[in-house]
């Protein structure tokens, strides 16, 4: 059985940082791509960041130069460091197993606030 766990969100002021977790069990965590989505009211789920089983990294624009994906093959885990939050980051993070696959973690809340 596939589980995805995210942690680590919470609330934050602008320019803060937050770092996210994801631990994964129930698959070959080191021969999938995974990735970090963010869903906020009202709108689709949109890619954040995504990182493959070599290590090559994928984010939004909207990203760029302040979030960094990174993986530990051996504790199963994706974590997601962000730095120079805004409050347009505010929404929820999911994590992801990338594929012909619908497994996603619960969510983690993050908000960006003064």
């Amino acid at each position: 059985q596939v589980q995805l766990v995210e942690s680590g969100g919470g609330l934050v002021q602008p320019g803060g940082s937050l770092r996210l977790s994801c631990s994964a069990s129930g698959f070959p965590f080191s021969f999938n791509a995974m990735g970090w989505y963010r869903q906020t009211p009202g709108n689709q789920r949109e890619m954040v960041a995504t990182i493959s089983p070599a290590y090559f990294t994928n984010y939004a624009d909207s990203v760029k130069g302040r979030f960094t994906i990174s993986r530990n093959n051996a504790e199963s885990t994706v974590s997601l460091q962000m730095n120079n939050l805004k409050p347009d980051d505010t929404a929820i993070y999911y994590c992801r197993r990338i594929g012909p696959y619908n497994d996603w973690g619960q969510g983690t809340q993050v908000t960006v606030s003064s």
